[in-house]
């Protein structure tokens, strides 16, 4: 039998290896059973027990990125971070299933990271299957607008990598416009992912073997899965 939201919600509350903050005006964050949770600046020492560099996955969903990363890299540390509690309850679940020490879950409004990360913290940022806010109004909501792009640059180290995995090929043009006139360094824009694959037998980083649930729809409409690879200035 699924269970239902309420019950997710719950599971996820008593879950050690996710966080989650309530509050857009006052940002706090608890932990397991509900207890205050002071991790900014302190993910590695606080949480993972270690120094490694750390991963996130922004708009996560069911974190089937963040949990697929942790498999294939047990020497990097990861972080998926969402919105929606009922959404991350499939990823933290199965990270502890599968004792992923390396995986852990952060539910908050994705403006907030700074409340919960120190600068220099984060080494690495994955941005898989967002909402591409397609209208121009909504414009500033891409995760790739330039508010988000220095957001990053406040969270993470010197050469920090940024990775947007979309099948919307006009989120991905206009990102990578987007990302070239803030200065970022690009490395990787492909506008389809599995044509560089036939033509140079892999894709352009292993990371890009990991399937999403969308991501399996998505090609089975013919959809081009594209990428996107730059480094913050």
């Amino acid at each position: 039998m699924s269970k239902s939201k309420l019950d997710k919600f719950a599971e996820l509350g008593a879950f050690p290896n996710a966080y989650q903050n309530f509050s857009y005006a006052q940002p706090a964050l608890v932990g397991k059973d509900g207890a205050p949770a002071q991790l900014q600046g302190a993910w590695g020492e606080a949480h993972f027990g270690n120094a490694r560099p750390i991963t996130l996955e922004l708009a996560c969903g069911r974190a089937e990125y963040t949990v697929g990363l942790a498999r294939r890299f047990p020497e990097r540390n990861f972080i998926g971070v969402d919105i929606k509690g009922n959404r991350i309850w499939f990823g933290a679940r199965q990270a502890l299933d599968e004792g992923l020490d390396n995986a852990a879950f952060l539910r908050t409004d994705i403006t907030l990271l700074d409340c919960f990360f120190g600068p220099g913290e984060v080494a690495e940022i994955w941005i898989t299957f967002p909402d591409p806010y397609l209208k121009k109004s909504k414009a500033r909501k891409r995760l790739t607008a330039p508010r988000f792009l220095n957001l990053y640059r406040q969270l993470a180290g010197p050469g920090v990598v940024v990775h947007l995995k979309t099948d919307e090929r006009r989120l991905h043009d206009w990102s990578l416009e987007t990302v070239q006139e803030f200065g970022a360094e690009l490395q990787s824009a492909e506008a389809d992912i599995d044509a560089f694959k036939r033509e140079h037998g892999a894709y352009p980083v292993p990371e890009l073997e990991i399937p999403t649930y969308y991501e399996r729809l998505h090609r089975d409409l013919g959809k081009a899965i594209t990428y996107l690879r730059f480094c913050l200035p």
